[in-house]
């Protein structure tokens, strides 16, 4: 009996110690909802924290479990457990507050959406739906084609493009160019696809290009590779049912700086509007304020895609920002930008709304305190919802 009770007592303690490590451990996870990554993987980490959260903070609630107030290690363990809980919901909370004045925000930088592309597609009735974060948001898969749209010393270039369901009385569709990220060195034009499949289902005809990458190919190869795209879709608009002539770009990462500089440096009204996804828009200022080297190499990235440091090539540096290129016809601009991105820093867009505005152009700057870089890698988190309502009405508004 007595070698009885001594197994209890020693599988109760084991399992209050496991109990309270895995609390423990579940707290420090849920920091990641808090405060900057400190390395590369814990940043890929805390993509999932901020934005899947949600999902992870009834598990931490489970130690509310009859029992806790007995003894003082599961108490510390509830402790644990409930600040991780208020962690891990935060993005959610924060994403509903921000949810109650952007609406207003857009329609009175940008205008009222007056008109939907497609009636029968409505726009999101508000920027965060509470079932959406669990049930996920649907996604009509619409009609992809391939085009090869240049060739480069022997490279073949294509875009996709995502054709929204065609009505015989339908006039011709704005055209929506949205631009790959990756640091100008990897990445695909099939990246993050659920934004191009959802904006087609809205009546936009949607390209996503490829272009050239570093080491291979520096800038400007990128910028001309998105602009050559860019005059094939519009010279080819009328075989997809679209108007050349109502065009808007959106990018993520280096994509919006590809983005941004092509919308800067248009030459003419057919681009009306361009969306950066947290984006480098100075990249003089990017390398001179770099972020955590544990996490993302951001000098070594910007060296190789610009040729060198702004000491020996400075000239390239401006050229490649858009902030230098800021002026009175800049098209209507959306900033979407994690507060607490730890590879691009949200100072790039604070620095780039403060340009706009200076030269009154329309712009707003949506930047979530708890997002970070990918921010909307989850299409029904919380950023996720919130820059799609967001980008929506911009849209619906520009074009």
């Amino acid at each position: 009996m007595a070698a009885r009770h001594w197994l209890v007592a020693r599988m109760d303690l084991a399992w209050r110690v496991v109990r309270l490590a895995a609390a423990v451990a579940l707290l420090a996870v849920s920091l990641l909802a808090v405060v900057p990554a400190p390395t590369h993987r814990l940043w890929l980490l805390s993509i999932g924290v901020t934005e899947y959260g949600h999902f992870v903070a009834p598990v931490a609630l489970l130690w509310l479990w009859p029992g806790w107030q007995r003894t003082w290690n599961r108490r510390i363990a509830l402790g644990c457990a409930l600040v991780a809980a208020a962690c891990f919901l935060s993005p959610v909370v924060r994403a509903l507050l921000i949810a109650q004045t952007l609406p207003a925000t857009l329609t009175a930088a940008f205008g009222e959406p007056t008109r939907q592309v497609r009636p029968d597609a409505a726009l999101r009735a508000r920027p965060v739906d509470p079932a959406m974060l669990f049930v996920g948001a649907p996604i009509p898969a619409a009609q992809v084609t391939t085009v090869r749209y240049a060739v480069r010393n022997g490279e073949g270039l294509d875009l996709d493009v995502y054709l929204p369901p065609r009505h015989a009385s339908e006039r011709p569709v704005p055209i929506v160019m949205v631009v790959h990220g990756g640091g100008w060195s990897v990445g695909q034009r099939d990246d993050l696809p659920a934004l191009n499949h959802h904006l087609a289902h809205l009546g936009y005809v949607v390209v996503a290009p490829s272009y050239r990458l570093v080491p291979a190919h520096t800038f400007p190869a990128a910028v001309d590779d998105v602009r050559t795209a860019l005059a094939l879709v519009r010279g080819r608009a009328r075989e997809w049912n679209a108007d050349p002539e109502r065009v808007a770009l959106i990018g993520r990462s280096a994509g919006a700086q590809l983005a941004l500089l092509v919308a800067y440096r248009h030459d003419d009204d057919a681009v009306r509007g361009v969306v950066s996804i947290y984006g480098p828009a100075d990249l003089r200022y990017a390398w001179e304020h770099p972020g955590n080297p544990r996490v993302y190499d951001g000098i070594g990235t910007i060296e190789r895609y610009l040729g060198g440091r702004p000491a020996d090539v400075g000239q390239v540096y401006d050229d490649a920002s858009p902030y230098q290129f800021v002026g009175p016809n800049t098209p209507a601009t959306l900033l979407v930008h994690g507060g607490r991105d730890e590879i691009v820093s949200v100072v790039q867009s604070q620095r780039l709304a403060e340009r706009l505005r200076a030269h009154g152009r329309p712009h707003v700057l949506v930047a979530p305190g708890w997002a970070t870089h990918g921010c909307d890698y989850h299409f029904a988190g919380p950023c996720g919802q919130l820059s799609t309502f967001a980008i929506e009405r911009f849209l619906a508004a520009v074009l």
